[in-house]
């Protein structure tokens, strides 16, 4: 583990509701999961700009991956995420498996989308190394880490397109409202 994975652990166990998040998570016994995005990054900007801990975080992105594709066996792990929780964690907690993005991607963002091997993966076709960071508590407590793309721009609070995928359809979207929660942001275009 590096020194800024080291760090991310350390800010992830100080923000009470993530921590919530995945430990509840962790005893559902869901494959190959992950929480990754805004609840991972966002919790680091916080940190770093002097924020509560929780301050702009909008949901929890929680990954898995199951080889049965079908809408139905992912409904009952949503369903069975949901009752894990209480309010709000039960309606901010949003669930996905991930071998069933390649499905509705396309239809949805424009973009061709294809299947995924395994959960980890997804991080690297998200639209910014940045939001590319995703934790899991193992069982050892220990919260491991992966970021594709390293850690660095999270820490640095700066935003860049993924250089591997093109630039995002809402791009402009994305960059404004991050913008309005931390104005500290730096964002370049290349």
């Amino acid at each position: 583990m590096n020194d800024l994975e080291a760090r991310l652990g350390d800010i992830v166990r100080a923000t009470p509701d993530l921590m919530h998040v995945l430990t509840t998570v962790r005893g559902l016994g869901l494959n190959d999961w992950r929480v990754f995005s805004g609840a991972v990054y966002q919790a680091v900007w916080n940190d770093l700009t002097g924020r509560p801990a929780s301050y702009g975080i909008k949901d929890y992105d929680l990954g898995y991956f199951d080889p049965d594709t079908s809408w139905d066996v992912e409904d009952v792990v949503i369903k069975q995420v949901a009752a894990a929780f209480e309010p709000p964690f039960r309606d901010i907690v949003e669930v996905r498996n991930q071998a069933r993005v390649a499905e509705w991607f396309s239809e949805k963002f424009g973009e061709v989308y294809p299947p995924l091997a395994h959960t980890d993966e997804a991080l690297e076709r998200f639209v910014a190394p940045a939001f590319a960071v995703g934790v899991r508590l193992e069982e050892d407590d220990e919260i491991s880490v992966v970021a594709p793309f390293g850690l660095e721009d999270v820490f640095n609070l700066t935003i860049r397109p993924n250089p591997n995928r093109p630039l995002a359809k809402d791009w402009n979207r994305v960059i404004e409202k991050a913008k309005a929660r931390w104005p500290e942001l730096i964002v370049l275009t290349a």
